[in-house]
């Protein structure tokens, strides 16, 4: 048998091939999409999908449980619970095409009575909105949409996979190399960086990406692309004299804005024909 052939059929092989494609979920770029966000960083690989989205789903439960025990979490007959869920519905869809694994998800949207300004998509679908974002900034349905969509993006594109994998760094790599000999479990990574991903910063870039995606996904369910910028001028004056917590992690500016702005059009043309089929 040539090196070559006695590599490929060793276990540490076996197990690295097998490891790769449990983690190497796709999140590249859909064929026909209308947005530039190019392919999506190789780093979220060194931490297994499935384990940090359970990690997520426990997490979110226990917020949801911590809500529920405060009577702030929103009931299902909720006005805006209900609205927010329509508008997931009709985005889920699209939003499907821009990674294979959400497919699987469970999706979930809930309300949380809040005065802070806040939402978020946790890995495998989990979204929460804060009363006060919808309140403070008197959300019309487009812009909710809007942040729907750039929440749901960072899922899409795994950022939470690949800022762990930044800053675990060598002990990400360790972890894996221990799982793959049968010397320890890839999961306690995921578990132990669960706590985190309600607080993780994420890359201008990949602000830049969720802000695209989430303009297109929106776009392809109808939604107005312009509501995009009003979203972000909304945000702009709320952050002045220091702002909300949301804006810590979501920063907003002129750049931002014309952004958004010179991207409008190029969904303009989605935005035509997913309005045409929508019921009247």
């Amino acid at each position: 048998m040539c090196q070559l052939c006695a590599a490929k059929a060793s276990p540490w092989a076996q197990g690295r091939r097998a490891f790769l494609l449990a983690a190497g979920a796709s999140a590249a770029v859909p064929a026909l999409a209308q947005v530039n966000v190019g392919e999506a960083s190789s780093l979220r690989k060194l931490v297994p999908a499935g384990d940090l989205e359970r990690a997520a789903g426990q997490q979110y439960g226990q917020m949801l449980e911590q809500a529920r025990a405060k009577r702030v979490l929103a009931p299902d007959n909720h006005p805006q619970l209900l609205k927010l869920r329509a508008i997931a519905r009709r985005m889920i869809p699209d939003a499907l095409r821009w990674n294979d694994r959400a497919k699987q998800w469970k999706w979930e949207v809930n309300l949380i009575g809040s005065s802070q300004i806040n939402a978020f998509c946790m890995p495998g679908g989990k979204i929460a909105f804060y009363t006060g974002i919808l309140d403070k900034l008197k959300l019309s349905d487009d812009e909710a949409a809007m942040i729907m969509g750039h929440e749901m993006a960072h899922a899409l594109r795994e950022h939470a996979r690949e800022r762990i994998a930044k800053t675990q760094g060598t002990g990400a790599l360790l972890s894996i190399g221990s799982a793959l000999l049968g010397l320890g479990q890839v999961g306690d990574l995921a578990a132990n960086v669960g706590t985190q991903l309600l607080s993780l910063k994420f890359s201008r870039d990949d602000e830049t990406e969720a802000d695209l995606v989430g303009l297109e996904i929106a776009a392809r369910a109808a939604f107005k692309p312009e509501a995009s910028v009003s979203l972000w001028e909304k945000m702009s004056r709320a952050s002045e004299g220091g702002g909300p917590a949301f804006l810590s992690t979501h920063p907003t500016g002129p750049d931002r804005i014309k952004r958004l702005s010179d991207n409008v059009p190029k969904v303009a043309g989605l935005y035509q024909q997913a309005l045409q089929k929508q019921p009247r």
